[in-house]
């Protein structure tokens, strides 16, 4: 070494040393006079919690306790005009020192004794009213004209909220008698820790629910440095349970054992992502709207690697979800993009309008690879699909759905759903046996829950008709209104739902559903009256299993459907609804006739209602409906073609009726009492009816009115070909013009937004 090289570093000790001299006073001058920075520091503390929250912050003492620990006594909060929020008897609490270079709070232990945490709701108001005052102001801050038009990195936003929550979390922890209280006029949950520790990265604890109601454990392991956990929460002799759920939401739910895991946390390359896991053991849930009895779910499990990036959000396809004995591959993402308008909607905003417009992009994939069919059927909730329950069956099944919705352009939604089999078959019918309907049956109608009565479907009822019995015409109009592909798909229409999903999403609402004749007819045979998401569901299995296994023809699933659905006030099947409204057999109905009870179906007991009491059809609304499905037929080959109105002035009520009919009156205007048939949506290429179950499940008592077999679709004037233009003598209903105003307004004003461009 020569000698400047030692020259250099004698120079370079002596600078480390002096800064380490410094360093040193500054931090004997600091603890000395740390008593009075902590005071300083709480009273900043407090004045901006009563400026910025209005919270009424009291600390009976303050004192260091430790080169870096603290201990607070007596600390109370108090919103202003409202309830205590938090009362704590003592805490002490000790921070990491090398985070508090980098100016983060990490805390290395905490001792809590006698606190107490209560949200009470009083009325209207509560005692956390600031936080959600706060959130709102900061929405409506987020909500304003953003600098450089970009909103936060999700990533970061991410990154920082997990940081800032398990940086929190000591690595030795000593709590007792903590209570979590949550209040309001009609009841009350207590959570009480008497215990809880984490010592030597093992974590036990002891909760009391509600006095002595329950007890509850949290036991696992937490090592808070490398931010890994795994942890259980069980109770006592009994299933976990919180009745307040059950009594406010009329929801049960129980569980024997719940299990988290945490194993890795990492940002890189702009993305933030979280691996865990999670398990239930004996799950039980039980609401009205989900299944009729207690739905048993023995296990299910998640790995569950979640990503974050700049502007979307998802969990990978790396993820497995487990139930019961298989097993599944999901893949969810949420995107917000902002200017992503399609040219149509930016041609008609306001072009000095420079606020960033953002759609959402969602995706959901499930792939299952192949599965062993009977471990499927053993993995089914137990009480979810009773007529399932007890079925064996044989061979290999495998799942795949993919879905893809763009809110800036809904109709152009994707989604494939798809049952693949090998070898599969049925070894013996669970609790129902599916081709019972090959052979004569009882089928009892239902009203508002209630049964109707017994109908023979079979040759010992009068009315019971052979397929071949029945009218082609008649067999030819209820498949183009309703599922005209009846006859080559295998009980699901792919393009159907596609179009209800865009429809509905359009629409805010279930405007529209998806629901096959299959479906339908199986809903109506074999499953319960109750609306819930089960039957749905169970709807969907039941129907794939009649059409993959072959075990109902079409034409006998055509022919019970035409004579079990509702086609007038306790009217059902064609032979009754035939002789009821033309006293003619079903074989003998001819085309005006046909359209009509193809017409009605959606609204059978309103059948009566669109004829004058002369007994012909009123021309409102119905003459287009007949133009309309004629042309379909025509151009598909099923009627001659017409250029009148395809049967419509020859159809006459029967004589017998017409006193029923109630007299129309210049005031009346059906189209305001029942919907414009003609406001309903068909695909001429594609026809299926409307499953419309959310409907039903969500908007309760009121389409509860409307009679089971009101699924189908109907045609809408919008959706004629562009070489069929539309009856021009149908009057236009009140959707029609409001249609008509807005894009009159919107034709306006991509004129006056030319005109100012020309004259700049």
């Amino acid at each position: 070494m020569t000698y400047r090289q030692q020259k250099a570093l004698r120079i370079a000790g002596w600078v480390f040393l002096g800064i380490f001299l410094i360093a040193c006073v500054g931090a004997g001058i600091a603890y000395s006079k740390r008593e009075k920075l902590l005071q300083s520091t709480l009273e900043r503390a407090i004045k901006k919690a009563k400026r910025d929250y209005k919270l009424d912050v009291r600390i009976g003492s303050a004192r260091f306790t430790g080169l870096s620990s603290v201990a607070f006594t007596n600390i109370s909060v108090v919103p202003e005009q409202r309830d205590s929020l938090a009362r704590i008897g003592r805490v002490e609490v000790a921070v990491r020192f090398w985070p508090l270079l980098s100016g983060k709070i990490g805390l290395s232990g905490m001792t809590l004794e006698n606190g107490l945490i209560q949200v009470i709701k009083r009325d209207t108001l509560t005692n956390i009213d600031f936080l959600l005052r706060r959130q709102r102001d900061s929405t409506q801050v987020e909500e304003t004209p953003r600098e450089n038009g970009r909103r936060a990195d999700l990533s970061e936003v991410a990154e920082n909220l997990i940081d800032n929550i398990l940086s929190k979390i000591p690595d030795d922890l000593n709590v007792t008698n903590l209570e979590f209280r949550a209040m309001d006029s009609n009841d009350t949950l207590s959570l009480l820790t008497q215990t809880a520790l984490i010592e030597d990265e093992a974590v036990t604890s002891t909760i009391k629910l509600n006095g002595n109601q329950a007890t509850w454990h949290v036991a696992g392991t937490a090592d808070p440095r490398s931010r890994e956990y795994d942890l259980a929460l069980y109770a006592d002799g009994k299933p976990i349970e919180i009745p307040y759920i059950q009594k406010k939401y009329n929801l049960k739910v129980q569980a024997d054992t719940l299990r988290a895991q945490l194993r890795d946390v990492d940002r890189s390359e702009g993305e933030f992502r979280l691996e865990g896991a999670g398990s239930v053991q004996n799950l039980r849930i039980n609401h009205p709207a989900i299944a009729r009895t207690d739905v048993l779910v023995k296990r299910a499990a998640m790995d569950a690697n979640l990503f974050v990036g700049e502007n979307y959000i998802g969990i990978d396809s790396s993820s497995t979800l487990y139930l019961g004995q298989i097993s599944a591959k999901p893949f969810l993402k949420y995107t917000l993009s902002e200017n992503n308008e399609p040219p149509q909607v930016k041609a008609v905003r306001n072009t000095s309008d420079k606020t960033p417009v953002s759609n959402k992009v969602y995706e959901l994939q499930l792939h299952t690879g192949s599965m062993d069919a009977q471990a499927l059927i053993n993995s089914f909730p137990q009480g979810l699909f009773e007529s399932l329950e007890g079925m064996q069956v044989a061979g290999k099944l495998k799942y795949d759905m993919s879905f893809q919705l763009d809110t800036a352009l809904p109709d152009s939604v994707k989604f494939n759903s798809g049952m693949t089999s090998e070898g599969f078959k049925i070894l013996r019918m669970g609790q129902t046996d599916f081709s019972s309907i090959n052979r004569p049956f009882i089928y009892t109608p239902y009203e508002k829950g209630k049964p109707v009565r017994d109908i023979i479907v079979g040759p010992e009822n009068p009315n019971y008709t052979p397929l071949e019995e029945i009218s082609p015409d008649l067999r030819n109009a209820l498949l183009t209104s309703e599922d005209y592909n009846f006859f080559t798909h295998k009980g699901f229409n792919e393009k159907a739902f596609r179009v209800s999903i865009a429809t509905n999403f359009k629409e805010k609402s279930f405007k529209r559903g998806a629901s096959t004749i299959s479906m339908q007819l199986v809903k109506n045979v074999f499953l319960n009256r109750n609306k819930t998401l089960s039957r749905k569901v169970e709807e969907i299995l039941i129907v794939w299993l009649i059409e993959n296994e072959h075990i109902v023809p079409k034409s006998r699933m055509y022919e019970v459907y035409l004579n079990i659905i509702e086609w007038g006030r306790n009217k059902y099947g064609i032979g009754e609804a035939a002789r009821y409204y033309f006293d003619k057999s079903p074989a003998n109905l001819d085309l005006g006739e046909s359209i009509f009870l193809a017409f009605v179906v959606p609204r059978p007991k309103r059948a009566l209602d669109w004829f004058l009491p002369d007994g012909t059809l009123q021309t409102r609304n119905v003459r287009g409906y007949f133009r309309l499905i004629g042309r379909i037929m025509a151009r598909r080959g099923l009627t001659a073609p017409d250029s009148g109105a395809y049967g419509f002035y020859n159809v006459r009520l029967r004589e017998g009726l017409r006193q029923q009919v109630t007299p129309i009156d210049s005031i009346y205007q059906p189209d305001l009492l029942f919907p414009d048939p003609n406001t309903e949506e068909i695909d001429e290429d594609e026809g299926t009816g409307i499953g419309n179950f959310f409907r039903r499940l969500f908007k309760g008592k009121k389409s509860e009115e409307k009679p089971d077999n009101e699924q189908v679709t109907e045609p809408q004037q919008n959706n004629i070909p562009s070489n069929e233009p539309a009856p021009t003598d149908t009057v236009k209903t009140r959707k029609q013009l409001r249609q008509e105003r807005r894009e009159q307004k919107r034709r306006e004003r991509e004129a006056k937004a030319q005109q100012e461009s020309s004259n700049n």
